[in-house]
């Protein structure tokens, strides 16, 4: 009975280490149900949580006797088959942070405990007659029940996720570029490519035949992502001066809304936009010849988030608001992507509003807090919500991209304003839902700060530019765009 309970601990501590690791590594941080290249590694998350939950039901409830404890014993060993193929392919498609690293560590040392106590028990077990016998322990028998219900859910999840991905991958191309890098016709430069836009529009791109370029911080991940159709470079430094590059699309930079807005975390959001934006300008005046357009990702929040005004239309002549930290954010970046019209670059400054779509954003969590009746109306709802769904952000930066009339400021997003409490309701319906709670503006501005703006306050962007240029938008009103998203 002891070195049952010492087994139950170790297996609840494998299963709380084994959640997190799911929803904060796999989920939040590297979002592999939206990978493409995530799609066997996803596979053979499905195939081990199963296991595991034939194992937290089994031992919770039977004693394994004869030929069913060797069978047991083959699951605990394919189980560890699945953890070191996995392990591999890990290290094949994408860079893992530090913490993750030391948590599968704990993980698989966790595991190596937990079969050094169950060998003995099932080496009792193979030796009796074969039989499945009945041995409950009490509440702990529930809680196990608990855990494996929660095991093989998320394996059906990650099933259905890794189905998708097979279905809708792109058929791999033969790279047609050079050694060097250079191309028989001019490529599209992509920063922060294997983000929630950027890797759409990397898509986008390589279906149309376009030569692509794509700079990240993980190479590895962009690789297995886009295939070697696209060459990766992990440093502008790699791109020689002789490349012919037409297009630039610099939308890399860290998420805004996460963390709270500590000083070193306003001095992250500032480093990873503007120095990538620096950079980007200095490869443009060593490349013998310069490219023809750069389009960069700003936010509206360069118009800042005064809840007075915030729902006063501003198009793109309204000034920004000094002393703001998202004004001052997008304010920056535009000043370092203005410096290559010096160079005879068209420069277009696009400024996104939240970013509707599947692949990443604010929407999946959305999503799921609606579909469980937990949408909710944040501070007074009357707040501006601009949104712009993913097929028409990646279809302005096309837009962009191929109209040589157009640039300066942009605001990318869709023609319907709406206030917060309108956004949260339609995102309800959507699901066949309604909004029942709220929660208080003053409990979130004290937890997180002036981060707390870009939920409490907002900037009634309007499209004038796009739509006098005739941008048709694929989704113009706000219930069409989320009966889509919610119908796929």
């Amino acid at each position: 009975m002891t070195a049952m309970n010492t087994i139950f601990l170790l297996l609840s501590i494998q299963a709380a280490l084994g959640a997190f690791d799911n929803l904060w590594h796999h989920e939040l941080e590297a979002r592999l149900p939206q990978r493409t290249s995530a799609r066997y590694e996803l596979s053979l998350h499905a195939a081990r949580e199963a296991i595991y939950g034939v194992v937290f039901f089994g031992l919770a409830w039977f004693e394994w006797r004869g030929a069913f404890a060797a069978v047991l014993a083959a699951l605990l060993l394919i189980e560890l088959g699945i953890t070191l193929a996995d392990f591999l392919e890990e290290d094949r498609t994408r860079r893992l942070p530090p913490f993750e690293r030391v948590l599968h560590t704990v993980l698989t040392i966790s595991y190596g405990l937990f079969l050094g106590l169950i060998a003995p028990v099932l080496w009792a077990w193979v030796q009796q007659p074969t039989a499945m016998v009945l041995a409950p322990h009490g509440w702990v028998s529930w809680l196990f029940t608990a855990y494996a219900v929660g095991v093989w859910a998320w394996s059906v999840r990650n099933v259905l996720a890794a189905i998708k991905l097979y279905r809708t991958a792109p058929p791999t191309q033969p790279s047609a570029l050079h050694a060097r890098g250079l191309q028989p016709q001019p490529a599209t430069l992509v920063t922060g490519a294997t983000g929630f836009v950027g890797s759409a529009l990397v898509a986008d791109l390589v279906r149309d035949g376009q030569r692509v370029i794509v700079l990240t911080r993980d190479a590895l991940q962009a690789r297995a992502s886009f295939g070697p159709g696209v060459w990766v470079v992990d440093t502008l430094d790699a791109i020689p001066s002789e490349t012919t590059i037409d297009a630039v699309v610099n939308l890399a930079g860290a998420r805004v809304l996460g963390m709270p807005w500590t000083q070193a975390r306003r001095r992250q959001l500032l480093a990873s936009r503007v120095d990538t934006t620096v950079a980007v300008v200095s490869l443009m005046r060593r490349l013998h010849k310069a490219p023809r357009v750069l389009v960069s990702a700003s936010a509206v929040g360069f118009y800042g988030a005064s809840p007075n005004a915030s729902m006063e239309p501003l198009d793109e002549t309204a000034p920004p608001r000094p002393g703001e930290f998202q004004s001052d954010l997008c304010a920056a970046i535009e000043h370092e992507a203005r410096r290559a019209e010096a160079l005879g670059v068209r420069v277009v400054r696009m400024r996104f509003g939240v970013v509707l779509g599947h692949g990443g954003g604010a929407y999946p969590m959305q999503a799921l807090a609606a579909r469980m009746g937990l949408g909710a109306v944040l501070g007074h709802g009357r707040q501006s919500a601009p949104w712009i769904h993913l097929a028409d952000a990646v279809g302005l930066v096309r837009f962009a991209m191929a109209h040589p009339h157009l640039q300066g400021p942009v605001n990318a997003v869709a023609s319907e304003a709406v206030a917060q409490a309108g956004f949260a309701q339609a995102l309800a319906v959507s699901f066949g839902r309604r909004v029942w709670l709220r929660i208080p503006g003053l409990p979130l501005r004290a937890m997180v700060g002036e981060m707390s703006t870009l939920l409490l306050d907002g900037q009634n962007a309007v499209p004038s530019v796009a739509l006098a240029q005739g941008y048709r938008f694929v989704h113009p009103r706000l219930g069409g765009a989320l009966a889509e998203l919610a119908g796929t």
